[in-house]
């Protein structure tokens, strides 16, 4: 009997399941790797980051490529965090708190954080301003980072975390010989069912992560 088989047995049709959970997992990591190199370029050409572009290796596992975009997704947390501490430590407390002030025109928030940036860079540009108030004042940005970090690391952690994002050209049979050896068989299909729920999540959390990112980065675009 055919290890699919033993996986479902009253339903052939699912056979294919768990390669399209693959798939789907490899196409949404692919947009993410995407979306946050448009970010990269961004922070690198404005904010004077250097934060180094990143790209799926094909012939790592699903747990390294999660670990990838973490690692990078981390690294713009840390700058965002370093762009707050320069402007609370070079401004005055006054127009520090203006900068996270809902009710304070957008304009001159960009107008005090060119100030701050004229002094770190000895000119700053009305964009590289404007990115990082919109970086500062997003809630959706900070949280959506967040949240997928956070469901990245349990996707490398399952079942199929191991699984190399190649071995999808192989078949179901190579998918589930490669992921046998961490659970017992009767564990595999809850295994399996707990892998499609963090990709249910791991889809909409990369949605809102996408959405974010497109506010920053259309700004540049229209200038």
């Amino acid at each position: 009997m055919a290890l699919s088989d033993l996986l479902y047995p009253d339903n052939p049709k699912r056979k294919k399941e768990l390669i399209q959970l693959h798939q789907e997992l490899l196409d949404c990591m692919s947009t993410n790797f995407h979306a946050t190199n448009e970010l990269v370029g961004v922070l690198n050409e404005h904010l004077g980051c250097t934060i180094t572009p990143i790209e799926m290796r094909k012939s790592s596992t699903v747990k390294e490529n999660c670990e990838i975009i973490i690692q990078v997704m981390s690294e713009i947390q840390h700058q965002v965090q370093k762009i707050d501490s320069d402007m609370k430590e070079k401004l005055e407390p006054v127009l520090y708190q203006k900068l996270y002030d809902i009710k304070e025109p957008e304009l001159e928030k960009i107008a005090i954080a060119q100030r701050v940036f004229s002094i770190i860079f000895g000119e700053a540009t009305s964009t590289a301003a404007m990115v990082a108030i919109k970086l500062l004042g997003s809630n959706h940005l900070t949280l959506s980072v967040s949240k997928l970090i956070g469901l990245l690391a349990q996707i490398g952690a399952s079942v199929l975390g191991g699984v190399s994002i190649t071995i999808i050209g192989l078949g179901l049979e190579m998918i589930l010989h490669a992921i046998l050896g961490a659970v017992e068989r009767s564990q595999l299909l809850t295994a399996v069912r707990s892998y499609e729920k963090h990709l249910a999540e791991f889809k909409a959390a990369s949605e809102k992560y996408q959405q974010a990112i497109h506010e920053v980065t259309s700004l540049v675009r229209q200038q």
